[in-house]
């Protein structure tokens, strides 16, 4: 049976944390960004101030950096932090941009019911005034055309972002998953052990076991090339 640590539900981050953590994945904001943000567990918070403080400068800048980057999520551990969150709203936004992605796609049934509205007041003047926001069109989540903005100054370039970000980086190489984001443990800690390792990704001890030991072999190759 595949190792499924078990979802805890966390304190919600401060926004200026959220901020710079997100700042730190390519979001142009005015903070100091923190350029080893937690990859799901950032998204997912600043998801939580989007759908519940209705922040929609950040809702926006979410909605486009998905856009952008959706291939390199780690898409159990991004499953695995939405369905720690009780909040009905964003369990619908994930739910929305699961149903847009097949890799994604145990995400949609974390919503049931009818579709949430974006807008907690006049969604249904807009919704007919202006149409959908075809990016969400059909799914979990009714999003007027226009409230979401989506302008490419408000991102880093995904190259850059990639260069800047360790845990992306390693993503693009090795591919999403836990292999890559325990090299990216060891690569700020090569001391880590298995187990440390595998409670800080979140995932098994044999799969943190095996990364060690590839880790250990590649830096002792490098060592002698």
């Amino acid at each position: 049976m595949a190792f499924k640590p078990a979802p805890r539900v966390t304190e919600p981050l401060s926004a200026a944390v959220v901020a710079c953590r997100f700042a730190g994945l390519g979001a142009n904001l005015a903070v100091v960004p923190e350029t080893d943000a937690p990859i799901e567990e950032t998204l997912v918070a600043v998801s939580l101030l989007g759908m519940e403080e209705d922040d929609l400068r950040l809702l926006s800048l979410l909605a486009h950096w998905l856009e952008l980057h959706r291939a390199h999520l780690h898409a159990e551990r991004l499953v695995r932090r939405v369905s720690a969150e009780r909040s009905p709203r964003v369990r619908a936004f994930w739910a929305a941009i699961g149903s847009r992605d097949r890799r994604l796609g145990r995400l949609v049934p974390l919503h049931e019911g009818e579709p949430i509205d974006l807008l907690r007041v006049g969604s249904v003047h807009q919704l007919a005034r202006r149409g959908e926001d075809p990016r969400f069109a059909g799914t979990a989540l009714r999003v007027p055309a226009g409230t979401l903005r989506s302008r490419e100054s408000d991102l880093q370039p995904v190259a850059l972002v990639v260069a800047r970000h360790a845990g992306l980086r390693n993503r693009v190489k090795i591919g999403p998953g836990c292999r890559a984001d325990v090299w990216t443990l060891l690569e700020a800690d090569p001391t880590l052990t298995p187990s440390t390792a595998a409670r800080r990704a979140g995932c098994s001890f044999a799969s943190a076991w095996q990364v060690v030991q590839d880790f250990a072999l590649w830096r002792r190759a490098m060592d002698n090339g």
